[in-house]
């Protein structure tokens, strides 16, 4: 019996084939196993910090005292119970890791369970819990949670940044899904899905330019040769994109073919953009049924999130009021600038509302004038108007763009409600007036300080992703997402990417 020689994929690069006779040992297994072990150990020393946190506020110097020692044994055995709870909320399984904010719900579901785990014990075995201690402890050990998580997933990123440890993917379907399809994965690499081959319906040779979206990442084969393709290049991953051949029993089969190797089996629904927690699979006369629920756009979770923003907002701009005043001052006495240091135009919010906007000016006041003789140089695709060198922007108005800080005055749309803190981008009317009907869909919300698209490159994306990721952010809103953009936007204001 032949036997392949098995060899190390760190030395086969991106988009390369294994020779023939090879296959290729898939390491992913090794750096998920890593990265769930430092889960472990950053849950470990959250929970004991958190513990002896509460113990040292709520008791201080009466701490070793010895009616207090049925919370010094709680605060050892707390970071374990803490692993424990999220253990039992499946906070560790890979299929939760890595991307989207299903991991972060599963840190606070386990804080809530836990906390109430502990009520009921304490009851239960008449034990004095100080409240003092459990209100500290808790909250601590939930929001730091979320936030070590949080810093380990972004090195996690980098490293898919950089090329490293990513999925190695090979893309099943037609030309064109594929050409799109890898023209996305590989803009963003923040998914860890690094496409090595495809294969096609049919053979390479009919195969010409990806669809006119792009070029095609090497052909190994057609449908017949997905399985012999994996070995070839290596691959753990392959992903199947809607196409009608690859349906039903050819896809149970080629789910056979991958289980001996253990490669993950992906399929790509052609349901554009809508999240897991809107589907739901339900058996009808032993046949599943994909059920897609509509999205939330009322009930209590909306009111909920009004207060937040306007709470939010009134919290803010107490705190930020120099910083205001400070920026008003350096706008109104720029050189050559001149004007007021309020901006203020006309923006459309929900429901095709117009409001008045407000911004800090960092153009000189004749911009809109001048605008039709910039035309020309326009560097957006769509309906904005975007120029990486805009000649209208005065010195303190690209330094206060670098950093986004003149958004900040938006806070009182917030405040009045005419915005939320997150949502689509505010549109002009003239872009409004040439929306498709599709596009009309961002309008029944209200407009956001920050977005979807804001966290995901601002001004270096096209206008059709901007679109696609208001879209998104519209079919599948929750308060979740809503906090994990604002964390995401400290840490894009930070890196300045696509500011200008």
């Amino acid at each position: 019996m032949e036997v392949a020689q098995v060899i190390d994929d760190s030395t086969i690069p991106d988009g390369a084939v294994a020779p023939a006779g090879h296959s290729v040992a898939p390491t992913r297994t090794g750096w998920q196993s890593r990265y769930v072990a430092t889960l472990c150990v950053v849950d470990l020393m959250v929970g004991l910090g958190s513990a002896v946190a509460a113990l040292g506020l709520r008791f201080g110097p009466a701490t070793a005292d010895s009616y207090n020692r049925g919370h010094l044994w709680l605060t050892v055995g707390l970071p374990f119970a803490w692993m424990v709870a999220l253990t039992l909320n499946r906070a560790y399984e890979s299929r939760h890791l890595f991307v989207g904010n299903d991991e972060y719900a599963r840190v606070f579901r386990a804080g809530l369970g836990f906390t109430a785990a502990l009520a009921v014990a304490s009851f239960a075995f008449d034990f004095r819990l100080a409240r003092g201690y459990l209100i500290i402890a808790m909250p601590s050990v939930v929001v730091a949670g979320v936030a070590m998580r949080y810093l380990v997933r972004r090195h996690l990123h980098r490293s898919w940044g950089r090329g490293e440890r990513l999925h190695r993917v090979i893309l099943v379907g037609h030309e064109l899904a594929v050409g799109e399809m890898t023209k996305r994965l590989r803009r963003e690499r923040y998914h860890g899905l690094g496409v090595v081959g495809a294969c096609l319906p049919y053979p390479a040779a009919e195969s010409v330019t990806g669809g006119g979206v792009g070029p095609l990442p090497p052909i190994l084969g057609t449908f017949e040769d997905v399985a012999t393709s994996v070995a070839r290049a290596g691959a753990d991953t392959v992903l199947v994109l809607s196409c009608p051949e690859m349906a039903g029993a050819a896809l149970r089969r080629l789910g056979w073919q991958l289980e001996r190797d253990d490669v993950d089996l992906i399929v790509a629904s052609n349901l554009v953009d809508v999240a897991g927690d809107r589907t739901t699979v339900r058996p009808v006369d032993g046949l599943p049924m994909l059920h897609v629920e509509h999205p939330r756009l009322k009930g209590g979770r909306r009111v909920v999130k009004a207060v937040f923003d306007r709470l939010s907002a009134l919290l803010l701009l107490i705190l930020a009021a120099p910083l205001l005043l400070a920026i008003a001052l350096m706008v109104w006495m720029s050189p050559g600038a001149g004007g007021p240091a309020i901006f203020r135009q006309v923006r459309v919010g929900k429901n095709g509302r117009p409001f008045i906007i407000y911004k800090f000016r960092t153009m000189f006041v004749d911009a809109e004038e001048r605008l039709a003789e910039l035309l020309d140089g326009n560097e957006s695709d769509g309906e904005l108007f975007k120029m990486r060198h805009d000649p209208r922007v005065t010195p303190v108005g690209r330094w206060l763009r670098r950093l986004s800080l003149d958004e900040v005055p938006q806070l009182v749309n917030v405040l009045k409600g005419d915005m939320s803190l997150v949502g689509p981008r505010p549109p002009l009317p003239r872009e409004v007036a040439n929306y498709p009907s599709d596009m009309r869909r961002r309008l029944v919300v209200k407009p956001g300080l920050t977005g979807l698209w804001q966290v995901s490159g601002r001004s270096d994306l096209s206008w059709e992703e901007s679109i696609r990721l208001d879209l998104s952010y519209v079919e599948n809103w929750s308060l979740t997402m809503d906090l994990a953009i604002l964390v995401r936007t400290l840490s894009a204001v930070i890196r300045s990417s696509g500011a200008y």
